[in-house]
């Protein structure tokens, strides 16, 4: 069965970015990698993952996303500070 991430990542200007992907590395790749000059994380690699759920329904993952998303950037960062697995630098 396929799992789905929410997932957030620090920009090297400080900004978080919050997506939901099925292919976390793949995705990580696609930020640091992506020729879409229109990419949110085109000029700030690099970025770094601080934070991820698994979910098990794209819709629980896409709802969870939306969530973050709508929270402030303080209630983002004691998310994140709850977090203690899966940071990484990508360039």
């Amino acid at each position: 069965m396929k799992t789905y991430r929410a997932y957030i990542v620090q920009c090297n200007d400080w900004s978080y970015y919050t997506w939901v992907t099925n292919n976390l590395e793949l995705r990580l790749q696609e930020h640091t990698y992506s020729e879409n000059k229109n990419s949110y994380t085109y000029n700030r690699i690099p970025v770094q993952l601080v934070y991820q759920e698994e979910w098990w329904s794209i819709q629980d993952a896409i709802q969870r996303e939306k969530q973050i998303k709508g929270r402030s950037r303080r209630k983002k960062e004691l998310l994140i500070s709850w977090n203690h697995d899966g940071l990484k630098w990508v360039r």
